[in-house]
């Protein structure tokens, strides 16, 4: 016989059914019983049980039984509980001729029969029980958010009378991180948000043949709402996730609490640093994303609309405002202290466990850019109501 043709052979069962007269069946178990090679299913052996006349007593032959692991006793504990299934529970096993330590494994397996209504059901909730809970959910978390605002806003008091115990290092370096750090993605977003207007205008201006209006398209877009609204969205996934995942580990490691023991307000030393780092750097990257996206206007202005650099700076200067440019650097602070309050808020909020850390990270992105898109829709509606526009 060939070495192909030895290796095409079935492999030799694990698990050998002998019945004898009188209701005594044999259960040969045969070779090695490891998780690391296939083993039979419990229900075969069942199913083959079920064919012959009870009562029936299942014993156990192991002579030729080689090393075992918890496979073997799992599937014999799947035995014994199918068992009971067989013939009304008249299958009997008798585990006197197991090994010593399968029969200690399965001594432990079933000293403690599971209580009956120990597993917790799954209620299923009525839609007004959902509601009404979602309905607490969100006064609740309307309550923490406020609370934390009042807190802000003391903490910004005793900064002003001198009495809030920040350290200036802390600050220069959370100033460093969400500015200067963030001018790469920021330049990337906005002169690529300055390119997508530019594309819009000249496709529909050039219907008219007011390619040239393109310029004050972009220049007013990215002045009063879409580069405030850029850096903003852009800081919310950069630095307001860092900080709710630099707080949230802290919290994990109780270093929150070492700061409490210690006589240190968490929201002097902690929030307030961010919040005015935040406040400050958001309209200094709001400007500089209104220049990127006028820039990427400018690239398509004139490579596909066919301006000169002179036509377009003109129409520019002639558009926008000092109207303009203070809408967007009203609109940047309040979208940067609206990204550090969410990331530092729910940092606070986060649990004592590292899943509990991406989470607060997770919730606080979603925080910040649903409030931001609500504060853009509230102010561009005051601002108009103002005759700023």
């Amino acid at each position: 016989m060939t070495q192909a043709a030895v290796d095409q052979r079935p492999a030799p069962p694990l698990a050998v059914l002998v019945p004898h007269p009188g209701g005594q069946v044999t259960l040969r178990l045969i070779g090695r019983w490891r998780l690391d090679q296939p083993l039979p299913e419990p229900a075969e052996l069942l199913a083959e049980v079920a064919t012959l006349p009870d009562p029936l007593t299942l014993n156990f032959d192991c002579t030729e039984l080689g090393d075992w692991d918890s496979g073997l006793v799992a599937y014999l504990v799947a035995l014994r509980n199918g068992a009971r299934q067989v013939g009304g529970g008249a299958l009997q096993m008798d585990q006197a001729d197991l090994p010593k330590g399968v029969q200690g494994l399965l001594h432990l397996a079933f000293a403690v029969p599971e209580a009956t209504g120990a597993r917790r059901a799954e209620a299923e909730e009525s839609f007004l029980h959902e509601m009404g809970a979602d309905a607490l959910g969100l006064a609740r978390s309307t309550g923490e958010i406020m609370a934390f605002l009042g807190e802000a806003v003391l903490s910004l008091r005793r900064l002003l009378a001198g009495r809030a115990r920040m350290r200036s290092a802390d600050f220069w370096m959370v100033l460093q991180e969400a500015g200067a750090a963030a001018l790469p993605i920021v330049s990337l977003v906005s002169f690529l948000v300055g390119m997508i207007f530019g594309y819009i205008g000249v496709q529909q201006l050039a219907q008219f043949g007011a390619r040239v209006y393109v310029a004050s398209l972009v220049g007013l877009a990215m002045t009063i709402q879409m580069g405030a609204l850029v850096t903003a969205i852009v800081l919310a996934g950069r630095t307001g996730a860092a900080y709710a995942a630099q707080i949230g580990t802290m919290q994990v490691n109780e270093e929150v609490d070492a700061l409490r023991t210690l006589g240190l307000t968490p929201m002097d030393f902690l929030v307030l640093p961010r919040l005015i780092a935040l406040m400050l750097m958001t309209p200094l990257l709001a400007v500089y994303a209104d220049l990127m996206g006028m820039l990427g206007g400018a690239f398509v202005g004139i490579l596909v609309g066919g301006l000169t650099p002179t036509e377009y700076y003109t129409q520019t200067q002639d558009t926008v405002g000092w109207n303009h440019i203070i809408q967007g650097l009203i609109s940047a602070t309040v979208y940067g202290a609206i990204v550090a309050v969410s990331g530092c808020l729910r940092g606070m909020q986060c649990g004592r466990s590292a899943a509990a850390v991406g989470e607060a990270t997770t919730s606080a992105v979603v925080t910040a850019i649903v409030a931001i898109v609500i504060a853009a829709a509230v102010l561009t509606v005051i601002f108009n109501a103002l005759g700023l526009q």
